[in-house]
């Protein structure tokens, strides 16, 4: 097996148990697994069948995005000052026109545009099935360009007819939701150690699918070993639609239909009282943080900091590309870290003394903290021991950045806060179990100029 050695690294950000940090460092890979993490004179002398000198540049474990729409990179910059109910009834009719095609290269761009900002494994939430559409071609996509993939089967079977959200031109029929993710399952789904490939059942939300699909879903991932994950308490007008529909907010409603443990996790969970993240915590429920997006819908702010405190995995997603706008991991590090800082104090306490405003707390989350969530606590949500940290024995998905650059010029105290407080950055190297994907700040072997095309090309067939 083909051995690779990473020499003289300026800086090692391992993430391991005891948050090593090792300067003039060194990692040796075999295939596509770390044997060696060290300083450099530990491990320089090893034979390599390559060797690659990272002088002055940082190296940490990539990173995991555990909620994204990749098809929505089609439709960036619209709806842009509009609530989330009204935002989506904008875009459901317009995405009803995708097709397979346009799912594939939207794909691509999305996988392209994480693994430049440091990502190496994603999830993707694909929520919407109109005409040919499967999820088969994004797994397809991640194969090609080489990213670590979770493809999560989402769904929508309540429509307008229903009391649901979403035109009933967008749902699918339960049974046949169900019969598919089967299929993929069979297909796809690689539970094995290193896997490259692995499916998630994901029914999109509360308000476009019916409870039995819920207890359904849950079922069948359980009896095939593989998580779940949907929106929850994301708006507050979501939280409305659950009180009238069921008579409960959104976390008891996923309670009620098997949707708590490990194998869970939630996007944004913004709308979670004490006793909520408390029970979450408890039976190991999880939430992807999605600051970005949440942001730009103007819906809050969620409650990190208690969460973590309570014990609650979290992790980071850059959502699709139609809320967010942009898909990079460290801007998303960086946004959390800095919204829960301004959050108020108490998450509404006005600053006192009658002053106005709203106090924030300088230390609420650190940068490191931040890069946690964006490695460990990705890896944790989808099940993950082989990634999010460098060690022998874990995979070989790793992300060197470039220090002697404009952006991070006096940054040589702490180089790995900079990742976070400097950025957003791309990165100068990237490999993906083993595989360089991203060498001197290209791309090895995608034709990105040629994938711009075919996209543009398909932004003019899909909207004209």
């Amino acid at each position: 097996m083909p051995t690779l050695l990473l020499r003289h690294i300026a800086h090692l950000a391992t993430f391991d148990d005891s948050g090593r940090e090792i300067t003039d460092s060194a990692l040796y890979l075999r295939d596509h697994v770390i044997e060696a993490v060290g300083t450099d004179a530990e491990l320089g002398t090893l034979p390599a069948d390559r060797v690659i000198d990272l002088s002055g540049h940082l190296v940490m474990p990539g990173m995991v995005n555990t909620h994204h729409h990749m098809y929505q990179n089609l439709t960036r910059v619209m709806v842009q000052d509009e609530p989330l109910f009204t935002w989506l009834s904008t875009l459901y009719p317009i995405w009803a026109r995708l097709d397979d095609a346009a799912i594939s290269v939207s794909a691509r761009v999305a996988m392209a545009e994480l693994i430049a900002s440091g990502c190496t494994t994603s999830s993707d939430h694909l929520y919407i099935r109109p005409n040919d559409v499967t999820l088969d071609s994004t797994i397809a996509a991640a194969r090609g360009i080489g990213l670590r993939f979770h493809a999560a089967r989402g769904a929508m079977s309540r429509g307008q007819s229903q009391g649901g959200l979403p035109p009933d031109s967008c749902v699918e029929r339960e049974a046949d939701i169900l019969k598919d993710a089967e299929r993929l399952i069979h297909a796809h789904h690689d539970p094995a150690r290193h896997a490259m490939t692995r499916i998630v059942l994901a029914p999109c939300s509360p308000f476009s699918v019916t409870p039995g699909l819920m207890r359904e879903a849950a079922a069948l991932a359980r009896a095939h070993g593989v998580h779940l994950h949907t929106h929850l308490a994301e708006d507050l007008d979501e939280e409305v639609w659950c009180r009238e529909a069921y008579g409960m907010r959104p976390a008891a409603f996923a309670e009620s239909v098997g949707w708590t443990g490990p194998d869970v996790w939630f996007a944004h969970a913004i709308f979670l009282d004490s006793g909520e993240i408390r029970r979450f915590a408890e039976t190991g429920t999880g939430m992807t943080h999605c600051p970005s997006a949440n942001m730009r819908c103007g819906q809050g702010i969620a409650k990190i900091r208690e969460m973590l405190d309570a014990g609650m995995t979290c992790g980071l997603g850059v959502d699709g590309s139609a809320s967010n706008d942009t898909s990079n991991l460290f801007l998303e590090a960086r946004l959390a870290q800095l919204l829960q800082r301004v959050a108020p104090a108490r998450y509404g306490s006005e600053a006192p003394g009658g002053r106005g405003g709203f106090g924030g707390t300088p230390g609420a989350l650190s940068a490191r903290e931040a890069l946690v969530m964006a490695t460990r606590g990705g890896a944790k949500l989808l099940g993950r021991d082989d990634i999010g940290h460098l060690a022998p024995g874990m995979s070989a998905d790793v992300i060197a950045v470039k220090l002697d650059q404009l952006g991070l010029s006096g940054t040589q105290r702490d180089p790995l806060a900079a990742m976070v407080m400097c950025g957003p950055f791309r990165v100068s190297h990237s490999f993906i179990h083993g595989r360089p994907i991203i060498a001197d700040g290209a791309f090895c072997d995608l034709d990105l100029d040629a994938l711009l095309a075919e996209h543009a090309a398909t932004m003019a067939r899909i909207w004209q």
